[in-house]
């Protein structure tokens, strides 16, 4: 367990800053957060939005006269990772909404991460550069050519000082591999392959072969009407290159073992909870769809989020979760209007953070919930710009189902569906968590002293 978690749970995440946005009246749909990523060291954080941005903030260094100030983030890059598009053949607008960031581990001193849309995913260099060569001898200092008959002596290029300049360059674009909408790419631990999922298909990747990827699963029926199901979610395994899970429409996850077969459509491992009969429902469903799956850092468990709950899995026993956590119980009696206004299908992520013993996911209203796995306690926060000032404590909230309400609860009727935490990331050694809100980022850290 993180030293001073305890004082996490007990209402003191502080606000350090709310880095994207307004929710202003004038807010376009480009501007919604759609991804937000830590690197693996935590010193950079990367957000996506709908309108194919990426906006990467770096940490803050640590000083002597403000040593609380280590934590802040500010901006360190921003760049248009990908355009809309316009399927020729099929007469479909591709957006250029991005639906995932994966950092890769930094080997030298620029950055590596991917992006994707829909059907494209793109390798992006990000470096610095405070040097400028000056000198040349074919060039005059503006670049243009100069004229040869001129040139009357060597001159030996030098490296001059400028302003700080932060680069992103595309290196690779992986392209037309995927008929359906890219929901997941997740990095191998090899380091040289990763893996992007669709619907229906999961693609293995080389990141030195941009035309060329490997079909590792396929669950297309030959008759489309025969389709039970779909991929929701899909990730390697933190240790083992040859491992991967993904995770289904159906509520149900797959473990796959790449030495087995080069088409993973046999599982190695299926890991179901067995409906209880007496909570079936119309809705049973849609609900059991899983939006998200994640492994824990050590490898050992699986964490899945269904519409309603937070499952944590043992990847030795595949009958039932180990632990399960209600997220928002309280909505089971709102399903008929959560389905009439679509939120029923609203895809919620979650988080572990760095040391497996705490989970976090988001909800609606701009709540995120968090759920101590030694403890078993639990805590409801609220990011929002009433209580953003810096440094101020973040209080627990609490939802009130009926009866009389207490002066610090909140009725579930007067809920905001429309404000909603879809994406969420945990620093992976620190307390520090970044929770996007709409179009809002807001960045949040363990109390210091």
């Amino acid at each position: 367990m993180i030293p001073g978690f305890g004082s996490l749970m007990q209402d003191v995440l502080w606000c350090f800053s709310q880095v994207k946005g307004t929710i202003d009246v004038g807010v376009t749909d480009a501007d919604i957060i759609s991804t937000v990523e830590f690197n693996h060291t935590g010193e950079l954080l990367a957000t996506g939005d709908k309108g194919g941005r990426v906006v990467i903030f770096q940490r803050e260094q640590e000083s002597k006269n403000q040593p609380h100030r280590r934590g802040e983030y500010n901006v360190y890059s921003t760049f248009q990772s990908h355009e809309p598009e316009f399927d020729y053949l099929k007469s479909l607008e591709i957006e250029e909404k991005i639906n995932k960031i994966r950092w890769l581990p930094q080997q030298n001193a620029a950055y590596f991460l991917l992006s994707t849309n829909d059907k494209t995913v793109k390798l992006w260099k990000v470096s610095e550069r405070d040097k400028r060569p000056e000198g040349y001898n074919l060039k005059d200092e503006d670049g243009r050519l100069r004229d040869p008959s001129m040139i009357t002596m060597l001159r030996v290029p030098v490296l001059r000082p400028m302003d700080l300049m932060v680069e992103a360059t595309p290196r690779r674009v992986f392209a037309n591999a995927h008929t359906y909408h890219i929901n997941s790419i997740s990095v191998n631990s090899d380091y040289e392959t990763y893996m992007s999922a669709d619907d229906l298909r999961i693609n293995l990747w080389n990141f030195e072969i941009t035309n060329q990827s490997f079909n590792i699963v396929d669950i297309k029926p030959a008759n489309m009407e025969e389709l039970t199901e779909v991929i929701t979610a899909a990730e390697f395994h933190p240790h083992h290159c040859n491992t991967f899970v993904y995770s289904s429409s159906k509520g149900t996850i797959r473990l796959c073992d790449m030495r087995t077969a080069a088409l993973c459509d046999r599982h190695a491992k299926f890991f179901e909870e067995p409906e209880d009969p007496s909570n079936r429902s119309f809705f049973s469903e849609i609900i059991s769809s899983i939006s998200d799956v994640k492994f824990s850092h050590s490898g050992r468990y699986i964490m899945t989020r269904d519409y309603l709950t937070v499952k944590v899995w043992d990847l030795n026993m595949e009958n039932r979760p180990i632990e399960t956590y209600q997220v928002h119980d309280y909505l089971r009696s709102k399903l008929c209007s959560l389905y009439e206004n679509d939120c029923i299908f609203d895809k919620f992520e979650c988080v572990w953070n760095g040391s497996d013993s705490v989970i976090m996911t988001g909800s609606y209203n701009n709540f995120f919930r968090m759920f101590d796995r030694n403890t078993k306690r639990d805590v409801t926060l609220e990011a929002s710009r009433e209580n953003s000032k810096p440094r101020a404590i973040l209080k627990p909230r609490k939802v009130c189902v009926g009866g009389k309400r207490r002066k610090d609860e909140i009725s579930v009727d007067s809920l905001d569906f429309s404000k909603k935490i879809l994406h969420t990331a945990w620093h992976p050694s620190e307390n520090i968590i970044a929770v996007a809100a709409t179009n809002n980022l807001y960045i949040f850290q363990d109390k210091v002293n």
